[in-house]
């Protein structure tokens, strides 16, 4: 907690909303006295300044639409205040009260949702998560011990409270709170820490300085929640407390701070690289603070309060962003998470990398029998089916939703979806929906897109309700199938089975740009573009191999032969090999993504028709539908050996592997980033 106020001496900042195109940078021999490194690959610059309702300091910031909401902190006097404050494009107003002053508390957005962790005032701490709803708030969960001095960002569907203080001792955990399941110690920090500048960059959460017992901290350290290990990646240049957290263009900026003194308030900006830990300076704010609330945006970050070396707490919200030399990280649609790696679009769903979403779930594959009408479920340990249901007419495909947290079984004539929970792997009520023969998200998960092959158009809806918002037709486009996305997310490349060629769709703006001829007779079928972004692969039944399709140009390159009947497309989880069934050789042959040539051909012992599936969460098993011989086939990616021959019923076919590595879905079998 703060001590008493201290004196004040600057007068207020300028009008209520001002504008400057530049920051002052500090200068060369300042740089290299602080130990840090000059790079214009990262620099900030203020933008935009609006005033707060009132000044306050160490408020619980979150985005929150086009702003943030900003709940609770401290006034001018010290005492801890209630009010939650919307800042948007039009400024700043209060939208509301918390049910109890209180300061040093965190906030995160999960889902659209703010949520408001701990907090402390004159009494005691918290432990109550808050879900901020209009002026008002709700209590949805309580975290593991009372919690001020608190920092918390957000990993997927998850938001991690990290260490604390409970008015009694100070706190090591990494709290994850997921709503619905609960707040639970998931991580261990190296020591106790409080008033630490904490952000989710690349899949992990960085944290950064902050107080172990009275004195401040140089470490940086990465928080990986797939194994909920930390680990120390670098050092600041100067130890530091107090500081705001944020993330931007795949960089983790530590904006202002202050040292064990708490006149040592701090100006400048660092810019951390995640992966490295490299620091770099990144600019200043106009002046020394400390004590911020922090917002990450995908075009910007906020800044708002604080406190100055005198004492004096401020009401101003500060925008900064990427000067207009840096180069920028920033996918061209809002919304969609930035590659964890921009050289490899598959960075996510490395072996092993699962999210905390699906880290519960029965390692099972779930087959669609569409000429049964039913859905087979196997265990990946014991290679036997295990559960058995009834499902629509038709079902083609099964497909995780975008958030991990359903598979949905296309049940292409019965017109509807049916759920599946994958954490009991039981089935729930269908949902009506036209002619689905396959499913996907758009990549910032606001849309799924129906591909409805019989009516020649792809239905986008809304991705929770499942409510239609545009029909596109297609009707250039006969057999419309399968896709995947440009590794921005911004177009799809769309297979028209029967009229040998490729649709490119505008995904933001629903729309055909344009159409890529293949060859005459030709039967394009499943989609994957390659790790570095460059290349789409396209199988072509009727071609017997692959095509090549320049992502950025949208121009054909190549054929690649592969087998009779080159149907299915999955990447290894090294994203260093592609496997393309083949279902007319009973083969499966194997692509280098470095060489584009054919490396291996595997061959099912007795035959069979390898169709669609998918890889193993560890990547050491292939598992494809027979689609002609009711059957599921269990592959070594190791030698190619054929592991296990599975009876399921008649006519598999778009089988799903779960869980999965990745951050969320874009549809089909299973295409996580």
């Amino acid at each position: 907690m703060l001590g008493a106020a201290l004196v004040l001496a600057l007068a207020a900042c300028g009008a209520s909303t001002t504008r400057t195109t530049a920051t002052r940078q500090p200068s060369q021999s300042a740089a290299r006295a602080a130990g840090v490194s000059r790079g214009a690959t990262a620099t900030l610059q203020l933008t935009a300044t609006t005033r707060l309702p009132a000044a306050v300091q160490l408020p619980a910031v979150a985005a929150y639409a086009d702003g943030a909401l900003a709940s609770g902190g401290l006034d001018a006097q010290d005492a801890s205040v209630a009010s939650i404050v919307r800042v948007g494009s039009a400024g700043a107003h209060r939208l509301g009260v918390l049910p109890q002053a209180l300061h040093d508390a965190a906030a995160a957005n999960i889902d659209g949702h703010v949520y408001f962790f701990g907090g402390g005032n004159a009494a005691s701490a918290s432990t109550a998560i808050l879900r901020v709803q209009g002026a008002g708030t709700r209590v949805v969960g309580r975290l593991p011990a009372p919690s001020s001095d608190v920092a918390a960002a957000t990993l997927g569907h998850t938001a991690y409270v990290v260490g604390g203080y409970t008015e009694l001792r100070p706190l090591r955990t990494i709290v994850g709170f997921t709503p619905g399941s609960g707040a639970h110690v998931v991580g261990m920090l190296p020591r106790a820490l409080r008033y630490a500048a904490v952000a989710a960059v690349d899949g992990r959460l960085l944290i950064a300085g902050g107080t172990s017992g009275a004195t401040a901290q140089r470490a940086i350290l990465s928080f990986d929640p797939a194994t909920g290990a930390v680990r120390q990646i670098g050092s600041l240049p100067r130890a530091l407390t107090h500081a705001a957290g944020a993330t931007l263009n795949g960089r983790f900026y530590l904006l202002g701070g202050r040292t064990d003194n708490l006149t040592g308030q701090r100006r400048e900006i660092l810019a951390i690289d995640p992966v490295h830990g490299s620091v770099q300076t990144a600019g200043e704010l106009p002046r020394a603070l400390s004590d911020l609330g922090a917002a990450s945006l995908p075009d910007r970050i906020l800044l708002v309060g604080g406190r100055d070396s005198t004492g004096r707490v401020h009401d101003r919200v500060l925008t900064f962003t990427p000067n207009a030399g840096s180069r920028r990280r920033v996918s061209p649609v809002a919304g969609i998470p930035p590659l964890l790696d921009p050289h490899n679009v598959y960075a996510a769903d490395r072996a092993g990398l699962l999210s905390p979403t699906v880290r519960r779930d029965p390692a099972l594959v779930y087959v669609p029998n569409s000429k049964a009408n039913t859905v087979d479920v196997i265990s990946q340990r014991s290679f036997k089916v295990v559960a058995h249901f009834a499902v629509g007419a038709l079902p083609q495909h099964i497909t995780p939703s975008w958030d991990l947290r359903t598979l949905y079984v296309t049940n292409d004539t019965g017109n509807s979806l049916t759920p599946i929970d994958p954490r009991s792997g039981r089935p729930g009520r269908p949902i009506p929906v036209l002619d689905p023969y396959n499913l996907y998200f758009t990549a910032d998960g606001r849309y799924a897109i129906v591909v409805a092959e019989a009516h020649r158009e792809l239905d986008f809806r809304d991705a929770h309700t499942m409510a239609l918002h545009h029909a596109l037709k297609t009707p250039e486009c006969a057999g419309v199938d399968h896709m995947d996305f440009t590794a921005d997310g911004r177009y799809a490349l769309v297979s028209c089975e029967f009229a040998g060629r490729m649709i490119v769709v505008d995904l933001g703006a629903e729309r055909v740009v344009k159409q890529i001829e293949l060859s005459r007779g030709a039967m394009p079928q499943d989609v994957k573009v390659s790790p570095d972004g460059r290349t789409f692969y396209v199988a072509d039944m009727a071609s017997n191999g692959v095509w090549l399709i320049d992502a950025k140009t949208l121009t054909k390159t190549g054929f690649l032969p592969t087998g009779a009947g080159a149907h299915g497309l999955y990447p290894s989880r090294d994203a260093k090999s592609l496997y393309v069934s083949n279902r007319m050789d009973a083969s499966i042959s194997v692509i280098s993504f470095a060489t584009r040539r054919v490396i291996h051909r595997w061959r099912l012992p007795g035959g069979g028709s390898p169709d669609m599936g998918g890889v193993s969460a560890s990547g050491r098993v292939l598992w494809l539908s027979g689609r002609y011989n009711g059957e599921v086939y269990a592959i070594s990616t190791t030698s190619g050996r054929l592991l296990h021959r599975i009876k399921v019923g008649a006519g598999p076919h778009g089988l799903c592997v779960w869980p999965q590595p990745g951050r969320y879905s874009i549809g089909h079998t299973g295409i996580l980033r």
